[in-house]
Order: structure tokens, then sequence, then C-alpha cells
């Protein structure tokens, strides 16, 4: 931590968290790093092993060929890599989470709207990831032992998630570790399986076909990139836990690296097979790829442990904070509050063959409300605050950022609305407007204008 933000924190060292144990996650800004640069690195191989990623992958069949998918994927993932980092110094440096970082760029209260876009699809995706890990679970017990009831998983592999949730960082921190050893050596299986099942097919529809380097093409960069979008905007609940002697260079080393291996793997995977087989469903499409019943377990045994370390890390934590923050809840009750929340996105619905356009839409239509929110709070830090925070007066809700910031939110409106235009690329479209137009108006509209009860 540089000298200037040790001064600020010792400032407020009434709520600085010096130690925190299992499952003590809170608001207030936090001296204590859990995660060495390995540990980070691990825990976000394991936290995007996302079945979104294999969705978008499936519905690029008929697109784009092998090679215009790997390079896409690569696009996307030096994109967010950068992002993360950029968007990641606050937290990574002052210890406070997104929640907190926001409330200069929208307000103490206007906070709350950020949040609320961010934990939307956080409970979609959990429930969504949720209803395919335990599909993935009833495979097994059907295979194994004939026992065939997909909703007892479901609601048992839903309790089991929402335990290991509130163990928080630190049980995130060990779950992810020892678990992306395991997932990455499955996810090369299970590729170079589906290559040998269906090498044909995939040498006849997706390498030898003419594909697009056109609109598609960037359209798809931003489909993978938009898996992730979520995380750029609340990168901060995560940096905050990162040794802070990790440079910035290094991270966006650690973030691309991690990304593009589970994001590549997952996404070939959906193209592939979905473009020899027509399949969509990835427990279909899994099964169908291993003939070997040991194998089969092992490989539907991965499905099941990758949605936990997807949903522990990525889908529990922003909407879990935005609870503390709203209701004053502790992180335990948070956690298990959003557990209960995933069962009401009717993930049986989502996972349907006819729901691979729909998702597809989702992503890009919650894209256009998250890349003007990512882009305001970049250009608050960096060049309305110039990397400078003041922490006593982000804790203070009745200081000069009491009430909302009409910047924000009107900045964030002008990016939205150019994001629905050009909704194929809408989280790029999105940037330029919503942070010039914040820029603008934090420098034309008075401080009694902007921040408003």
């Amino acid at each position: 931590m540089s000298t200037t933000a040790e001064q600020v924190v010792n400032e407020h060292s009434a709520g600085v968290v010096e130690q925190k144990g299992m499952g003590e996650e809170s608001l207030a800004p936090q001296k204590t790093r859990i995660m060495g640069q390995w540990s980070y690195l691990f825990a976000w191989l394991g936290g995007c092993v996302s079945i979104g990623t294999f969705t978008v992958g499936s519905g690029l069949v008929g697109t784009l060929n092998l090679l215009q998918t790997v390079i896409a994927i690569a696009i996307g993932c030096a994109v967010i890599g950068i992002a993360l980092t950029i968007n990641g110094a606050a937290g990574h440096k002052y210890g406070i989470p997104f929640m907190v970082q926001a409330r200069s760029a929208f307000g103490f209260s206007g906070s709350r709207m950020p949040a609320l876009v961010r934990s939307v699809p956080a409970i979609v995706w959990f429930g969504f990831q949720s209803w395919i890990g335990a599909g993935a679970l009833n495979l097994v017990s059907a295979t194994l032992f004939g026992y065939d009831n997909i909703v007892v998983f479901f609601i048992g592999f839903q309790l089991l998630q929402i335990l290991l949730s509130v163990l928080g960082f630190h049980g995130i921190k060990w779950l992810e570790n020892i678990g992306s050893i395991f997932i990455i050596g499955s996810l090369v299986y299970m590729f170079f399986s589906v290559i040998d099942k269906y090498g044909e097919q995939i040498s006849t529809n997706l390498v030898n076909v003419e594909g697009t380097w056109g609109a598609p093409f960037w359209g798809a960069t931003m489909l993978f990139l938009g898996v992730y979008s979520t995380m750029m905007l609340n990168v901060s609940d995560y940096s905050r836990e990162l040794e802070t002697r990790v440079s910035k260079f290094r991270q966006v080393a650690i973030y691309a690296n991690s990304i593009l291996p589970a994001t590549l793997f997952m996404g070939l995977i959906g193209l592939m097979v979905s473009g020899a087989t027509g399949e969509v469903d990835p427990i279909k499409v899994f099964s169908s790829a291993v003939d070997n019943k040991p194998l089969l377990v092992i490989t539907l045994l991965f499905i099941a442990f990758a949605q936990v370390t997807t949903n522990v890390l990525n889908n529990v934590i922003p909407p879990a904070y935005a609870l503390m923050d709203v209701f004053g809840l502790s992180f335990r009750k948070s956690a298990v509050a959003v557990g209960l929340l995933a069962f009401c996105t009717f993930p049986w619905e989502l996972v349907k063959d006819e729901s691979a356009a729909g998702l597809s839409l989702f992503i890009q239509t919650y894209s256009a409300f998250l890349g003007p929110i990512f882009a305001i709070l970049v250009v608050d830090y960096y060049i309305v605050r110039k990397r400078q925070l003041n922490l006593d007066k982000l804790y203070d809700a009745n200081g000069p950022y009491s009430g909302i910031n009409w910047a924000g939110f009107i900045a964030a409106l002008v990016g939205v609305v150019v994001a629905l235009i050009f909704s194929g690329i809408s989280w790029y479209a999105s940037l330029i407007p919503a942070g010039l137009s914040y820029y603008v108006l934090m420098n034309t509209l008075p401080s009694a204008a902007r921040f408003k009860s």
C-alpha cells in the first residue's frame, strides 16, 4: 500500500479490518490480504469455468469458424485482463469493495443502482449454473445407482453451495486453489475427447468454412467478454484480497492467464460439439462425448465442481455485499439470502435448447448497462479523483457523497442508450459516451446539483 493510502487508512483506523476470520467479510477498508499472486490466479481460474461460456460458444455455430473463434476469445480475454486491472486498482490500493468504490461516482445512496445492476445477472447465473451442476450429479446417480431425481439434487446442491459461501474468502481461497488443478486436467481431457470423437465433423463444419471477420466476429468478442463484464464492475471485491506488492503489469498477466484457458476450452468445446451434433445442453454434450463409464462419472463430477467454484467466487460475493450495504445484514446472512434467491430464477427454463439465443440476448442486454458503469468508475477514479480517495468521506453517509450523484446517473443513461442502439457490440459502444458524459457533467454541474438526497 502506498504512503498516501496508508495515511488515509490510518485516519480511518476505527473501521479498518486488521485481521478477519472465516466468513467475517465486511465493507470496511481492510489491511489484511489473504491471497498471493498464485492463489489469486488459481481463484480466477477456478471461478471462470462458466457454462455460460460453453453456451456462447454453441451459439457461434454457423457464424465463425474455429480459428476466428479462438482469436475472438483471445481478444476478449485480453480486454478483460486490462479492464479488471484498471478498475480493480482502487480496491487493491485502499482495500475497499465495489460498493464503497462506487460512492464517489454515484453517491452514497446512488451506489445501490450499480450494485443492483451487478447483482441481478449474478443471481441469474447462480441459478443457471446450479441447475447444470445438479443435472450432472443427477446423471452420475442415475448411471451408478439408478436413482434419477434432479429436483432433489438441485435443492441439495444449492444448499451445499450456500454452506460453502458463508465461509467467505478464506473458504474461496482453498476451494479454488485445490480445485483448479482438477479443473484444468478435466478441461484438457474433455477437449481432446471431443476432437477424437467428432474430428471429422469438426473439420467439415468448423475448420473448412469461411466464417466472417466482420461485425459478427467483433460481436463474438463482446459475447465472451460479456460473460465477465459483471466482474469488471466489482473486481475491487477481489483485488482488495491480493497482496499489495503485486504490480499492475503482473495483475494483467494473472487475469489474462487465468481467464483465457477456462474460456478457450469451454467456448471451443461448446462450439465443436454443437457444430458436430447440434446439441447445446452441456450435460448431453459431455455424456455423449465419453463412452467409458468411469470417465463419464469423472467428467460429470467436474461439471458439478466447476459450478461450485464459479458460483461462490463470482455469483455470491457481489449480491451479498449489496445486501450488506442496503439492509445491514452480516455476510453470512447475506450469502444465505443470495443462495435462496437463486431458486427463484427458474434455471430449468434457461437451459432449454431454445433458450441459447435468449441467453446471448441477456448477456448483450445487461452488458449495455455494465459498460457505462465501468466507464464512469474508471473516469471517476483516474481522471476526476486522480487516484486519491478520502475514505472518511466514502464512509460518511451524511458527508459530501450523501444522496445521489446525478452526473453518474445521467452519464450512465447516455451510455445505455448508445449501447442499446449498437446492441451487437453494446459493451464497447457504451464506454466513450458514458465516460465522456460523466467527465463533462462533473466539470459543469455544481456540486449542489450533482449530489442530491
